[in-house]
């Protein structure tokens, strides 16, 4: 019955929520005199929050219709290309000039466990200017008819098997969170079967590989609960009149119950700032707030039978990490994955996957040459920060494309993604590039925001012929108690707002066709450096000379330590109108 009183309570504050919407437009009209008062701007903030508390928050859209390719703008149209009916394939189609060489294919599994697809909006958007994009976009549980039959977690490895053979060869998967199990059991079956379709690379982020590892809270409760309780406590049927009337399912009311619950005071704390930015009519923040909670509160039902069957045998019987789980009853052998690269993602502060967890898929794959198996732990980011925000954007989507690169075998090359550094500051986006000279239409290596060399010149490094150093180590586990690998050589770049950035060189290799893997004695490219041309400062004699008899320079503007004498001659430095400031002929009187 619970889910029935769920769906009467929405029904019964329809009419309120008309009212608080009704209301939050008329205090909000500019042409109320109202609007313009702290009364009013508070009596819209708080029918607002309440309408926005109390909605059935549906799917959000993509939102994706451009991005930026070798530095034009191209159209990006999400087409369905593959249906069934708990799942589509989006397929984000850029519009490119004819004959350009083809990227990486990339096949992005979105997790099934409670939110849409569009929770990797900016998973599929960092990608877009470097691969050819596909997604998973699954169907909310509730919205499918009994007719259509079950979902557990073997028709999902059924799912994801057919859309690799409707990709066809050398296909980069990729599966985010959850999807790492059923991604690697996939993969598994396509090897184990020879299927001439397998992934050329598999690139599992943040997924529950083997829960015994740094068990998080959530994997604690699993275990701590058994099965029969989820079976007796959270499965329901989908109430009338909805499409999948008398389906079992696990509803996404109560998934995002326990998303919530579990950190209630920060989501408390946002929405009085929310409420506090409305009545100052601070609009930035405030629509933040609401594009965040626009996707958060969006969620979807799963079916019983997927929902128990994942929870059973990842989080209570670890069958995968024990060798011990079945697709359609044939038991499964990780071994035998030999052609598929794999590349495993975590985040150093995950409070749902633990660290480790992933990278236990490494050791399940033992048939792996070293040179096909690499392990990335990005520091101080959590769950989302795997696959999501500025850190994603800089430091691991350039990883996923480089391992693609590096491991593809049809495609030709790419560019390295370019981190934007003010990414934090605003809203994700991508950005164009400066324009650049004809002579210097080479692609720019992405920087590494987090490795500066303080204690070396600039000028010094960029003479240096800095030798190739490889981006993925084997066996690069990063933990609290291991030291990290040697920093690469570090090569400043200017860019165009004149701030000076690091570029790896092993990065910078990749993006110009050497492999990460590579031997040591490849050198770098150049770096392109975009010129940055402030005004020389201009030698004291000569402005003296320039000033003419009978005026003479301010000295009074001039702050201490603005001549420098070191030269050799007296120079003035700072910017140029500074300089024409300081320098500025006094008439005589």
């Amino acid at each position: 019955m619970l889910y029935e009183f769920y769906e009467w309570n929405h029904a019964m504050l329809a009419p309120m929520r008309a009212v608080a919407d009704a209301t939050r437009l008329i205090y909000g009209n500019p042409l109320n005199p109202l609007a313009h008062t702290g009364m009013g701007r508070t009596v819209a903030a708080m029918a607002e929050v309440f309408e926005r508390s109390t909605r059935v928050y549906g799917k959000p859209e993509w939102g994706l219709h451009d991005t930026f390719v070798d530095g034009m703008r191209v159209p990006v149209v999400d087409r369905v290309v593959w249906e069934k009916p708990f799942a589509r394939l989006l397929h984000f189609e850029r519009e490119l000039p004819a004959g350009r060489r083809a990227d990486p294919r990339f096949l992005i599994v979105a997790p099934m466990s409670g939110h849409y697809a569009t929770l990797l909006r900016g998973t599929v958007e960092a990608l877009l200017p470097y691969g050819d994009v596909h997604i998973t976009d699954w169907t909310d549980a509730r919205t499918v008819p009994v007719a259509a039959g079950r979902f557990d977690l073997d028709d999902y490895v059924d799912y994801v098997i057919e859309m690799l053979r409707f990709l066809g060869p050398d296909t980069h998967v990729i599966g985010v969170c959850q999807p790492a199990v059923p991604v690697m059991m996939a993969v598994a079956r396509m090897e184990e079967d020879e299927d001439p379709c397998s992934p050329a690379t598999m690139t599992l982020m943040g997924g529950p590989i083997d829960t015994r590892i740094n068990p998080t809270g959530v994997n604690k409760l699993a275990e701590s609960k058994g099965i029969d309780w989820f079976k007796q406590n959270v499965i329901m049927k989908v109430p009338f009149p909805q499409p999948g009337f008398l389906r079992e399912v696990y509803p996404g009311f109560l998934q995002l119950t326990g998303f919530m619950s579990m950190n209630l005071d920060r989501h408390l704390i946002a929405h009085k700032e929310f409420f506090l930015h409305l009545v100052k009519h601070d609009g930035d923040p405030a629509e933040k707030h609401r594009a965040f909670y626009d996707e958060y509160n969006a969620v979807m039902d799963l079916t019983a039978e997927f929902y128990l069957q994942t929870v059973d045998e990842v989080f209570i019987k670890h069958s995968l990490p024990k060798g011990e789980i079945t697709h359609r009853g044939h038991r499964l052998d990780m071994a035998k994955i030999r052609r598929t690269a794999l590349l495993t993602v975590e985040g150093e502060n995950d409070d749902i996957s633990g660290v480790g967890q992933t990278q236990a898929a490494q050791t399940l794959c033992s048939s792996l040459p070293d040179d096909m198996r690499v392990h990335y732990l990005q520091p101080k980011v959590g769950h989302y920060g795997v696959f999501n925000g500025s850190r994603f954007r800089a430091e691991i989507a350039p990883r996923i494309v480089d391992f693609a690169l590096t491991h593809g075998g049809k495609h030709g090359r790419a560019p390295v993604p370019v981190p934007d550094r003010s990414a934090e500051a605003r809203e994700p986006a991508l950005q164009p590039p400066e324009a650049l000279d004809a002579a210097q239409t080479q692609p720019l290596a992405f920087a590494a925001p987090e490795a500066v060399a303080d204690d070396a010149p600039a000028a010094e490094v960029a003479a240096t012929e800095v030798p190739t150093t490889e981006v993925f180590a084997t066996e690069t586990a990063i933990t609290p108690n291991e030291p990290e690998p040697a920093a690469p050589v570090e090569t400043p770049v200017a860019v165009a707002d004149g701030e000076a950035e690091i570029v790896e060189a092993g990065e910078a290799s990749a993006l110009h066709g050497h492999p990460a893997h590579a031997a040591d004695t490849a050198l770098v490219p150049p770096v392109l450096e975009l010129p940055v041309a402030p005004a020389a400062p201009p030698v004291l004699a000569d402005l003296e000379a320039a000033l003419g008899a009978g005026a003479e320079p301010v000295p009074s503007i001039l702050p201490e330590g603005f001549l420098d004498t070191a030269a050799g001659a007296p120079t003035i430095k700072g910017s140029p109108k500074l300089v024409k400031a300081a320098t500025r002929p006094r008439r005589k009187r």
